[in-house]
């Protein structure tokens, strides 16, 4: 679900849980989001050539799991909100075949900035952890 209006500032408590956002992890998704990165890196693209580096099949780069980390927030907040800085760490690949699913809780609040601790999951484990900080409106009204 996408929101239509930006929440407010004082909408926004400590310890609000977001709602989840399932991604299915298609190769097409994964092929298309690095390419749409200009990332050509082979471990992204061509299945072969990633086993032969070690990996079991190709898997999504970290600027397209960044994206991933921005569109769960702000299909949260709404569209004016404003990401200020977003620390994230790889862990677990995202594979093909698999479904990775975005949480996240409201961790801090202060001087118009919520900050939110997000982590998004596969069958493997932790894919992506990290915090994501976000300016908000004083009012929507």
């Amino acid at each position: 679900m996408t929101a239509t209006t930006t929440l407010a500032y004082d909408d926004v408590n400590v310890g609000d849980v977001l709602p989840e956002l399932s991604v299915p992890l298609t190769r097409t998704l994964i092929v298309a989001t690095a390419i749409a990165s200009r990332d050509y890196q082979d471990v992204h693209h061509d299945p072969g050539l990633a086993q032969e580096r070690g990996s079991k099949d190709i898997f999504m780069n970290i600027l397209s799991t960044n994206g991933f980390v921005g569109r769960f927030i702000t299909d949260w907040a709404g569209p004016d909100a404003v990401l200020e800085r977003v620390k994230i760490r790889l862990g677990a690949p995202n594979y093909p075949g698999d479904t990775m699913v975005m949480t996240g809780t409201v961790v801090e609040k202060h001087d118009g900035l919520v900050e939110v601790a997000v982590k998004g999951a596969n069958s493997l484990g932790d894919h992506v952890t990290g915090t994501v900080r976000l300016a908000l409106p004083r009012d929507t009204t």
